[in-house]
């Protein structure tokens, strides 16, 4: 086993341990984490919860259907978010938080920036921060999509040093164990590459909608932002015993040696890209060695509807090298694409400075 070491962690436990059944929350294996939870605390360490499970758990209030509706699934977790703060404030003998987040929080710079503020505050004041998906209000575009990435993103915000994701399933293998029994547990994986990702399966479990890919994409967010990631089966309490005496009974992802900085992270991660900006050789030279900003004279093309402030993506030969905040909307910066910003304002009739997309809003990928 690995040894394992850390200082603030995010711990990721999905439906199939909240709610086993896939109709209400369960203790059944939640004991074990909440043990682990408390003793880590007591040695000085802080933790993060991030839950899924509130739709399993209003699952038996709300009438539905087979598949049910958007609406229902809201009201589901509107009721279960209640269940599940109940199921885990019950386990512990200090306060908890409950913190709900869309993606669209993490896509606006001064909520990102509010969230992270919150849950230092909740941290300094001994609160455990459980945080889960706003499934009451999120809408199919503006969902993390799954709890896996949502942990990754809660990681990066919290500044923590480790990601524990906590599945029904004993790490990353070379082979589906729930196919070939010879399948053999990668213990450490130092490089997260196509090669990896091509040993994700598809969903693990009826309740859950994160897979071992989302858990591998999750990991590869926190290894270039210096968080290291830890795959551990959270249904056997075993596991956190060993976690406790400093060993990893699963897979741990190692983190890149340069981690990024917030605002790299949150750039990188956390906006979506609402269109592209071709450009030259000595364009994309000058961003990767110099650090330069994006200048509309090295810009060759324009993909896309964008407004100034939104996310673009910035390719070269049709391949994206890096992502940023765009200054200019699309339709001026086709207008102004090949000029020098002399000649701004008697093209578009204005001038928002010389760069397309200035340094301090960019991040190379």
């Amino acid at each position: 086993m690995s040894e394992f070491n850390w200082q603030r962690a995010v711990i990721k436990v999905g439906s199939a341990l909240i709610s086993p059944d896939g109709h209400q929350c369960s203790a059944k294996y939640l004991l074990a984490i909440a043990r682990f939870i408390t003793e880590s605390r007591e040695q000085g360490k802080q933790v993060i919860i991030v839950s899924s499970g509130s739709v399993a758990a209003g699952r038996s209030v709300i009438a539905h259907k087979t598949h049910p509706s958007i609406a229902e699934k809201q009201a589901m977790a509107a009721v279960g978010q209640m269940q599940m703060m109940e199921n885990w404030s019950r386990f512990f003998d200090f306060p908890c938080a409950q913190v709900l987040l869309t993606y669209d929080d993490f896509h606006d710079r001064s909520r990102y920036v509010n969230i992270k503020n919150t849950v230092r505050e909740l941290l300094n004041n001994n609160v455990l921060p459980i945080v889960n998906e706003n499934d009451t209000t999120s809408v199919d575009v503006l969902k993390v999509g799954d709890n896996d990435n949502l942990a990754a993103y809660a990681a990066m915000v919290a500044e923590a040093d480790t990601l524990v994701i906590c599945s029904d399933i004993d790490g990353l293998y070379d082979a589906d164990p729930r196919i070939n029994p010879q399948a053999k547990l990668i213990p450490v994986v130092n490089n997260i590459d196509g090669t990896i990702y091509e040993l994700a399966g598809g969903p693990g479990s009826k309740v859950g909608t994160g897979g071992m890919r989302t858990k591998i994409e999750a990991a590869d967010k926190c290894a270039e932002s210096g968080i290291q990631t830890l795959i551990v089966n959270g249904s056997k309490g075993e596991v956190f015993d060993a976690l406790l005496d400093g060993r990893i009974p699963g897979t741990r992802f190692v983190p890149g040696k340069t981690p990024d900085t917030a605002k790299e992270q949150w750039l990188k991660h956390t906006l979506i890209a609402t269109g592209r900006i071709e450009v030259d050789q000595g364009a994309k030279k000058a961003l990767i060695q110099t650090g330069a900003s994006l200048l509309p004279v090295g810009i060759s093309g324009v993909e896309g509807d964008f407004t100034a402030g939104d996310a673009v993506e910035i390719c070269h030969n049709n391949v994206p090298f890096a992502k940023g905040v765009a200054l200019y909307s699309a339709a001026d910066l086709n207008a102004i694409k090949g000029l020098y910003s002399d000649d701004f304002e008697s093209v578009i009739g204005y001038s928002s400075g010389e760069a397309a997309v200035h340094r301090d809003d960019l991040a190379l990928l």
